[in-house]
């Protein structure tokens, strides 16, 4: 971990931001790992924007409507070092204190740490919790997601949203060909889906993406996990960028059904559109 001095702190339109660059959860299939982001030190070598809550105070200020600020794009916003910096808890307040809204992107159950001010924006303005899902079993996901809390325990950081009221949306993806493109696994993360009542779910496709940096991670993990199956990779994948899994029509068919059936937001459109709208005030009337 080192601390760098940011110049800026909201990178879009929509109110992207990132407090850390960089990861020490280890998914083997991060792309953020991609030479093409940049990143000049070691990944796992957090970089942390600590002047972040100051940048991010004088953003707001001079902001003329409040919006939806999102966090956790390009690096969890509960990693390991949070625990002591509570650098996105600062945000939080600001977000918070501001009167705009949040939504962050993690696979960490330290989330639940700030769970008080989660509510309290949600209460005000509003506040999404995203939460990835992609391997269901525990045993495997240690092995593929080894710094991050297992499938299970997210799911029961979804219940514990639920029942403060905040919404909840999970990305499914990636979806890893010949490991996590079963049925058994996806029909398991929609059950979950379900049981937790989320409001969206984000699935680009059944499959991965795979590019200079992070695909020479991701090689070395499967030959400690799965020896022979890089070299199956390799045969019919060669350098794709887009690696789609052969089961993949059938899987999304399954998706989108049981999406359906259960009101669930499934195309990307309505997911996305839903987690950058602001709720606009409730106008008085004489009668």
């Amino acid at each position: 971990m080192h601390y760098i001095e940011a110049k800026s702190i909201l990178t879009s339109f929509h109110g992207g931001m990132n407090v850390y660059r960089g990861c020490t959860h280890g998914c083997v299939y991060c792309d953020a790992r991609s030479k093409v982001y940049g990143m000049e030190h070691l990944f796992e070598d957090v970089a942390v924007k600590h002047n972040a809550p100051q940048l991010l105070e004088k953003a707001l200020r001079s902001k003329r409507k409040p919006c939806m600020i999102g966090t956790g794009s390009m690096a969890d916003p509960y990693q390991h070092c949070e625990e002591q910096l509570q650098i996105t808890r600062k945000c939080l307040e600001l977000i918070y204190r501001y009167g705009f809204g949040a939504t962050l992107i993690t696979k960490s159950d330290r989330v639940l740490r700030d769970i008080d001010i989660l509510e309290s924006i949600n209460q005000r303005t509003k506040c999404v919790v995203q939460m990835s899902l992609t391997i269901m079993d525990d045993t495997l996901s240690r092995k593929m997601e080894p710094g991050v809390c297992p499938s299970s325990r997210r799911v029961e950081v979804l219940r514990e949203l639920q029942d403060r009221g905040i919404p909840t949306v999970v990305w499914l993806c990636p979806v890893l060909p010949y490991i996590s493109d079963t049925e058994e696994n996806i029909k398991a993360i929609l059950e979950a889906c379900i049981q937790t009542g989320v409001k969206g779910i984000i699935c680009f496709w059944m499959g991965m993406t795979l590019r200079e940096g992070d695909r020479e991670y991701y090689y070395a993990a499967l030959d400690r996990n799965f020896p022979g199956l890089k070299q199956r990779y390799i045969q019919e994948y060669g350098n794709a960028y887009q690696l789609s899994s052969p089961n993949a029509a059938a899987l999304m068919s399954l998706f989108k059904e049981t999406c359906n059936q259960h009101g669930i937001l499934s195309t990307l459109d309505d997911v996305f559109a839903y987690l950058r709208e602001f709720p606009q005030p409730e106008q008085l009337t004489l009668f």
